[in-house]
């Protein structure tokens, strides 16, 4: 219940807009199914592709519309082990690519093993060892700030890599 309010929180004017345009969609395609009901192929057709339209529509239109507006790239500058703790440091960066100026970003850092198969590294990286996240404030447009994390307790012993992500608002 908490991600949904968070969600609905963080939601921005262009989202409300993508999803009041999508749901007057809907609601006309279904309008349209039900005037055409007489010819029952075509009026389920055409309410089964509201349907798909209003899933897939907000969810990739969300992501894409996201990723356009607050494009970001994260890069790890460097890493090390420490040897008297069980931890790792990370050195890193993030830079606003965006036209617009970031309030907010989370960036996530993750740790996942790694084996020789190409495939299973694959699948490994759905399922990390640890990850650890931080929030960074007020990135303006076409800068970049440098970021630290310490992730600990980490435990593993053997080869590992780490990968960054940002969602930033």
């Amino acid at each position: 219940m908490d991600k949904i309010t968070t969600f609905i929180n963080e939601l921005i004017m262009y989202d409300y807009i993508l999803f009041g345009s999508l749901l007057l969609v809907f609601i006309l395609l279904i309008f349209l199914g039900i005037i055409l009901r007489s010819k029952t192929a075509i009026a389920v057709l055409i309410i089964f592709f509201a349907f798909i339209i209003l899933v897939v529509g907000s969810t990739f239109g969300y992501i894409q519309m996201h990723q356009f507006l607050f494009k970001n790239t994260t890069s790890v500058i460097s890493q090390k082990r420490l040897t008297y703790t069980k931890a790792i440091v990370v050195y890193a960066e993030i830079k606003n690519l965006s036209k617009n100026n970031f309030k907010s970003c989370k960036i996530t850092a993750k740790v996942y093993r790694v084996s020789g198969n190409e495939i299973k590294n694959y699948l490994l990286k759905f399922k990390p060892i640890t990850k650890m996240s931080i929030i960074e404030y007020d990135i303006p447009k076409g800068q970049q700030r440098d970021i630290k994390f310490i992730i600990e307790p980490f435990t593993y012993s053997k080869d590992y890599n780490i990968s960054l992500g940002a969602s930033c608002r």
